[in-house]
């Protein structure tokens, strides 16, 4: 047995006895980030070529940490990328290239814990903390895209004002109960455990303040009617399920789009080509009609449809 199979199977047992006392041992795993993810060989160049800077924010400890930041490109439109949990800006490296070949500027973040950045942990607060120091310094933002656990931040930050022409949401979580219950399922928590679980998490991150999983649901808190909105999500996604993202569709019915694939599970599709295309036409389609942003976003990811050249995603 696995180290992390014995743990698992501990936390049940001790589930099994107190639900409280199941949380208690699950908490410190729920919150661990792990280890920074390493950059993919291939996306070592265009991680080394951006211009890198700091933000300072409070972290969730109130300490204060030091988040690494990045930029590639000088063009008028600034487009802000947003990762996930336990993962790092280089794995936009593909859209980052596409992004600059078209004229735009992009900025990215390692958020605490992450990638470069130091900490020992992160959650959704300094995803946002991020977001509106690094608006308060470079934006407003022609697009902001997100990934997984950075798209729930997206979306969260541009509606409580984070000025954002569009947003894009890949793979991404309506509402962060959907993080608890992943965790849960993963240790095979029984209900009473997970309640007990995010009772504990939200009293330890959140305490004083309003319950998080209300606060930060992006059903809860769609975004504005002006902002479109496109997702991407992966029919077979493991790690955050396809209903996440029709549930956000739903919610912002009128502005919101959504591309469905296979096949591609939950990291994948942010490098697919499908994905790529979607997001390129989405952002690019300037002030259009929503009856357009359909019609480019369609022809887009057709099977028919001409891709861009193959150079510019290695």
């Amino acid at each position: 047995m696995s180290a992390a199979s014995a743990i698992a199977t501990g936390v049940r047992a001790a589930s099994r006895v107190s639900p409280e006392l199941g949380a208690a041992l699950a908490l410190p795993l729920f919150m661990r980030v792990g280890r920074p993810a390493p950059v993919a060989p291939t996306d070592l160049a265009t991680h080394r070529s951006a211009r890198r800077g700091t933000v300072r924010i409070p972290g969730i400890r109130g300490t204060g940490v030091d988040v690494v930041t990045y930029e590639w490109g000088a063009g008028a439109r600034s487009v802000l990328l947003a990762h996930g949990w336990q993962s790092r800006a280089s794995v936009f490296s593909p859209l980052v290239r596409e992004l600059r070949s078209e004229g735009f500027r992009v900025l990215a973040f390692d958020a605490p814990a992450n990638g470069d950045s130091p900490g020992r942990g992160t959650y959704l607060l300094d995803h946002l903390d991020i977001i509106a120091e690094l608006t308060r310094r470079e934006g407003p933002w022609h697009g902001v895209v997100g990934h997984s656990f950075g798209s729930l931040a997206a979306l969260m930050a541009v509606h409580d004002g984070t000025p954002a022409t569009r947003v894009v949401g890949i793979a991404g979580a309506a509402d962060p109960a959907v993080f608890i219950e992943g965790f849960g399922a993963m240790l095979g928590l029984d209900a009473r455990t997970r309640e007990a679980l995010a009772a504990r998490f939200a009293g330890r991150v959140f305490a004083g303040r309003p319950d998080p999983f209300a606060r930060y649901s992006a059903v809860r808190h769609p975004l504005p009617e002006d902002v479109p909105l496109l997702l991407v999500h992966d029919r077979g996604d493991r790690r955050v399920p396809f209903t996440e993202s029709e549930r956000l569709l739903e919610v912002n019915r009128g502005h919101a789009r959504l591309v469905a694939t296979d096949g591609l599970g939950h990291n994948r599709v942010l490098r697919a080509d499908v994905t790529l295309d979607a997001v390129m036409a989405f952002l690019s389609a300037g002030g259009a009609s929503d009856a357009l942003l359909d019609e480019t976003v369609a022809s887009a990811v057709s099977p028919g449809a001409a891709t861009r050249p193959a150079s510019r995603r290695r």
